[in-house]
């Protein structure tokens, strides 16, 4: 199972096509030689995936979609995206719940970044907490003076991706999301690989997630050495270019390759 993570990694909006043709048939060898499927694992909401999808001109669908980092979805019969419904409604259940028992947490920690930084505090529907800072150097006093005041609290997670940033439960991240899509397939992290470019990648790029992992050129620093420390495959190509470049390194012959 190939799990990919889309702004950053796979999608460049900068480059025409956003994502290479090449990706595409690199996917489609793989489905017709290895029966692999692969899916998008990303913070984007699954209304904007489907945006990305069009955008980038996707010649089929994936098979399987982590939109917010947390929520399940696949293509039906007739390609009408349906959400995986006991993991979703799971996942909210235990959002709205945890987010009950650490609402003074969450009170202080705005208050602490309202008064301190410029950063912008959002709540909407289904993302009970997070937030936009103005500059990366911004956001990385955020998540310091975060760790500070959350240290007696295991269970708060955040999910950064450059400037932006979601509260959430630990427990549902890309990692243990993509452990429950590849439970569906009958399939263990043996069976998986994953490259991201950013910080909410780390759980998705762990060996408790995925045996085979990769990261692009363009990778923060911190994803490069992670990636690095759990001797995974660090790319000398960036974004689209990237995955098939790491997709060549761990199935190059046709056949899996070791990780």
């Amino acid at each position: 199972m190939l799990s990919f993570d889309f702004d950053g990694t796979l999608h460049d909006p900068a480059q025409s096509p956003p994502v290479a043709d090449a990706f595409f048939e690199k996917i489609a060898a793989l489905r017709a030689g290895e029966s692999a499927v692969w899916g998008i694992n990303t913070g984007r909401s699954m209304e904007h995936v489907v945006e990305g999808l069009i955008e980038s001109r996707f010649p089929f669908a994936p098979d399987w979609v982590v939109a917010r980092e947390r929520e399940l979805w696949f293509p039906n019969a007739v390609g009408r995206w349906v959400g995986d419904e006991e993991w979703n409604k799971r996942c909210e259940k235990d959002h709205k719940k945890f987010f009950r028992k650490v609402r003074r947490l969450m009170k202080a920690i705005r208050s602490e970044i309202e008064e301190h930084t410029g950063a912008q505090w959002v709540e909407q529907a289904g993302d009970p907490a997070g937030l936009i800072a103005r500059t990366e150097e911004e956001m990385e006093w955020i998540v310091g003076k975060v760790r500070e005041l959350a240290a007696d609290e295991p269970l708060l997670n955040w999910q950064r991706n450059t400037i932006y940033l979601r509260f959430g439960h630990r427990n549902y991240q890309k990692g243990s999301s993509l452990v429950r899509v590849a439970e569906g397939y009958g399939l263990g992290p043996a069976d998986c690989f994953a490259i991201g470019d950013s910080h909410n990648d780390f759980e998705m790029l762990s060996p408790g997630a995925a045996a085979r992992i990769a990261c692009p050129a363009n990778a923060v620093p911190e994803i490069r050495a992670h990636v690095e420390a759990v001797e995974g495959y660090v790319c000398l190509q960036s974004h689209s270019q990237a995955c098939v470049e790491a997709l060549e390194r761990f199935f190059g012959s046709g056949a899996l390759q070791a990780p």
